[in-house]
């Protein structure tokens, strides 16, 4: 029956890991995009494209209760599809639900082109010509040669104008705060004389003219950027010029083969891994998701451990074993079952606002009334998960230190070892798998979590990374974005829900990956500490 129960929870866990992957990972392959007439009863056909992002059988009557003109005979259920139409300064939304059988004389042009954009979702049409400034470049045939390497050029331009603005005018606006900070510093202690204002003056002076070369430099990519666009005819025979500065790719999905199918997936796929968000996170990549889990992690396991080892070692080497540290005991594996957003709750009112709010107050008092420290970040988000977690790392450490048979202790202190000693070469080597064993579960668990980084330090869109060239290059201070949250936010938060579903299973199935790696790279760790010193059992 055991044998039965754990099979069972495996089978369950792996067609769960299953189903999120098929529904997640399908969403970056290039779909078909079909044309067609769809013609309701009573009414004039108009052409339609789009993409069939699913199709169900529902009731007759239950489409008649909608309002639609379904006539009384035939079958009892009909075939409703969800066509991603695109254009949606036109039809105003991205997705629009038809009657199948109202779709007549379906086909897949070769031609029919699928603009992605930065903004406003896929475009959907036939390309009619390529222009640069206003003025004719190709068309026909060579308008989709020509448009691929236009955008190939404007994807560069792009990268330089991020790079530019990230990198280099960010450092000029860090090295100008770091500036104002320190005249504002200077006046609260009484030390600005003319000299030191001289001096301030003189770097806020070379700044600034880094500034002006840096800013004629953008405004030449930005014109740039702007220079091309591409017109393009709706299947409905509108026309619509657009900048080419807001189109990320173009491609015919009706024309690709197999191999040039997987090209795009996987290109889509690295996207998704290695972008920032964009389009109200329905769009882009979500590194800096993944980025900020990972450190945070990090973080909590480098915090968690020497204090949940140093608790353990307390509590079984040290301690007097009598009924207070019973109750303390108790205490700590109460802890483990406390709710979530009760140690949200606790971060935001110790860590932020009073732990917080004093080092703001002692040593960054020019920044005030703007909080530094005062406010959520990634360490006081570290810090809550490691107080959540710490009671995982004690009990964990405490089960492996009473394992240790109590001779090697007495043969360590006969041989003239210290209590220390035999603690250090001895007792602790031996423990360390179970450390290891305790960290697994603190990361397990503390990665996982959403509710108290609500409260602590997580947001919706945090686009810059909270490391970077600017002094002190790791900013704990910083918000950070997290794959929990991201889930959350896309799956219940999102405007535009049709176009966020994929992308709540494809963030869930990599937040899951993100937790295994973590917890392997732990396991691996434990298994190489344990056979290293698996000969003192002996």
């Amino acid at each position: 029956m055991t044998g039965g129960a754990v099979s069972i929870a495996v089978i369950m866990t792996i067609g769960l890991l299953a189903v999120i992957a098929v529904r997640g990972l399908g969403h970056f392959w290039p779909a078909d995009v079909i044309e067609a007439e769809y013609r309701m009863p009573g009414q004039e056909a108009k052409l339609v494209a789009g993409e069939v992002v699913e199709a169900e059988e529902v009731p007759r009557a239950r489409l008649a209760a909608s309002g639609l003109p379904v006539q009384a005979d035939g079958g009892e259920f009909m075939t409703r599809e969800l066509l991603k139409v695109g254009n949606r300064e036109i039809y105003g939304a991205d997705f629009n639900w038809v009657v199948g059988e109202w779709l007549g004389a379906p086909r897949t042009p070769d031609n029919l082109l699928v603009l992605e954009r930065r903004e406003w979702g896929n475009f959907y049409g036939y390309l009619q010509s390529v222009k640069e400034s206003g003025n004719l470049v190709a068309e026909g045939d060579a308008a989709w040669a020509e448009l691929q390497t236009r955008i190939e050029r404007v994807d560069e331009l792009h990268e330089q104008l991020v790079r530019l603005e990230k990198k280099d005018i960010g450092a000029i606006n860090a090295g100008l705060e770091r500036l104002r900070l320190e005249t504002r510093k200077r006046e609260l202690a009484g030390k600005l004389d003319a000299a030191a204002q001289a001096d301030l003056d003189a770097e806020r002076a070379q700044w600034n003219a880094q500034y002006k070369v840096l800013e004629g430099r953008l405004v030449e990519l930005q014109q740039q950027v702007n220079r091309d666009s591409v017109l393009v005819r709706t299947v409905d025979g509108r026309e619509v010029e657009l900048s080419l500065a807001k189109i990320v790719r173009a491609y015919q999905p009706n024309a690709m083969g197999t191999f040039a199918k997987l090209g795009f997936y996987m290109a889509k796929l690295w996207e998704f891994v290695s972008d920032e968000p964009r389009e109200a996170n329905t769009e882009g990549g979500i590194f800096p998701a993944i980025f900020g889990t990972v450190m945070m992690t990090l973080i909590m396991a480098v915090i968690v451990t020497p204090f949940g080892v140093l608790a353990a070692i307390y509590l079984r080497e040290y301690a007097k074993q009598g009924l207070l540290t019973r109750i303390i005991r108790i205490a700590v594996n109460n802890l483990a079952g406390v709710p979530a957003i009760v140690y949200g709750v606790f971060g935001l009112g110790f860590f932020v606002y009073v732990l917080g709010g004093s080092i703001d107050r002692l040593f960054f008092a020019e920044a005030l009334p703007a909080p530094t420290f005062g406010t959520p970040g990634l360490m006081w988000a570290s810090l809550t998960l490691a107080i959540l977690a710490v009671p995982v790392v004690i009990v964990a450490t405490e089960e492996g230190l009473a394992r240790i048979p109590r001779a090697l202790r007495e043969g360590s202190l006969a041989l003239g070892a210290t209590k220390a000693e035999t603690l250090w070469k001895v007792v602790l080597p031996m423990a360390s798998p179970a450390m290891m064993t305790g960290m697994i579960l603190a990361v397990a668990r503390a990665a996982g979590e959403v509710a108290p980084l609500m409260l602590v330090g997580v947001v919706k869109l945090a686009p810059s990374l909270p490391v970077d060239g600017n002094y002190p290059y790791l900013h704990l201070d910083q918000k950070i974005m997290h794959l929990g949250f991201h889930i959350y936010d896309v799956g219940f938060q999102s405007p535009n829900v049709e176009a966020a579903r994929p992308l709540v299973y494809a963030t869930a199935l990599l937040l899951v990956l993100v937790i295994a790696l973590l917890n392997l790279s732990a396991v691996y760790i434990r298994n190489h500490l344990r056979e290293k010193y698996k000969a003192l059992d002996h």
